[in-house]
Formats: C-alpha cells, structure tokens, sequence
C-alpha cells in the first residue's frame, strides 16, 4: 500500500500544536511549520497541517468552498463540515473572503466566549507591513514587520464591533509554513 502523506498523527501533531502554542501566547512571534507541511501533499499543506492538528470528529470547519482542502480535511481528520456560522475553524485561503468570514464567523457569547471561530488566514511570505498590537501576551507595546493582510483583518475585525470578552482568534500562515497569531483580545496600536 503506498502512503500519499508521510505526516504523523501522533509526533508531527504534537510539534506543529507546540509551535501553534507558543505563537499564540507570544503574538507577533514566527513559527515555522514547515516541517510538517513538507509531509503532506494538495495545494495547501501549510492549511492541512493545522487542519490536522486542531481538528477531529468532534469539530467543524468551513472552507468557502476550496474542494481539495475539504477533501483533504475530511479524509485525514473526520471533522464534520459545517456552515460558516457554525465553523469552530475558518480556513479563508483567499483575502477576498475575510469580510465575510469576519461577518459570519461565531464570536462566542459573553457566557462562553471559547466558543467562538478560530479563522485560519493565508497570506504571502512577504512581511512589509509595520503593525504594533498590545494585549495579553504583549510586554507592552510589541511592533513588527507583518504581511499587509494583517491591516485589512484588524480593520474588519473592528468593525465587528465585538463585545469583550467575545471575539475570533486568527492564526495567519504563508504557503512557505511561516505562522504568527493574533488572539481575540490583542489589539492593534496606532502608530
């Protein structure tokens, strides 16, 4: 039997899940999951590596529509596919989707907040956009060098208008596996 994907359940998760860790308690810091992604094939990997990782039967996800990624996703993880307003993972693969992804996406209730959308973005390798957030996970002010997606998701993001504690967290990673986080409570800083 030949084997399409060489990415493992079990070790390749648990290091892509750390890597997704320590991004999301440090926002604005790099990881690479490259590593991972290089195990699996499709014209996303980067996206079926945290597909792989943070889903499984008892999650749903939405693609806006990107066949082979929901293939994928349905096969490796067996994760349920949903509406975009009942998606506790939105991978958004194409900018043009975020204002409705943002719009749609399940913000969690003021109760519990934690079930809210976590929107999985691309975006290009290329970080040419200064941003400074603040929030937990920030000593203060942190300022870095970030992909111009990043401007039009905080913008939307605000116009949402969410009620604290209730928001999306947004993982953003480049086809070259370069992921940074922003959680729900960070905020952008006027510079």
């Amino acid at each position: 039997m030949k084997q399409l994907h060489t990415f493992d359940d079990i070790f390749d998760t648990q290091k892509t899940f750390r890597l997704l860790l320590d991004a999301m308690a440090n926002p604005s810091r790099v990881v690479s999951i490259q590593e991972g992604a290089e195990k699996l094939y499709g014209s996303k990997p980067e996206m079926l590596t945290l597909a792989m990782t943070l889903l499984d039967k008892n999650t749903g996800f939405y693609t806006f529509g990107h066949t082979e990624l929901d293939e994928q996703i349905l096969l490796l993880t067996h994760a349920e596919k949903k509406t975009l307003e009942e998606a506790d993972y939105v991978f958004v693969t194409e900018e043009e989707h975020l204002p409705e992804a943002f719009a749609k996406a399940k913000r969690g209730t003021l109760e519990n907040p934690h079930t809210s959308a976590t929107l999985i973005i691309g975006c290009s390798g290329e970080r040419n956009v200064s941003c400074s957030i603040s929030g937990p996970g920030v000593d203060g002010v942190a300022t870095f060098q970030s992909p111009a997606v990043l401007e039009e998701a905080f913008r939307l993001r605000t116009e949402q208008a969410y009620e604290y504690p209730q928001g999306v967290d947004m993982i953003f990673v480049s086809p070259e596996g370069e992921l940074f986080c922003i959680p729900r409570m960070v905020k952008k800083e006027e510079q």
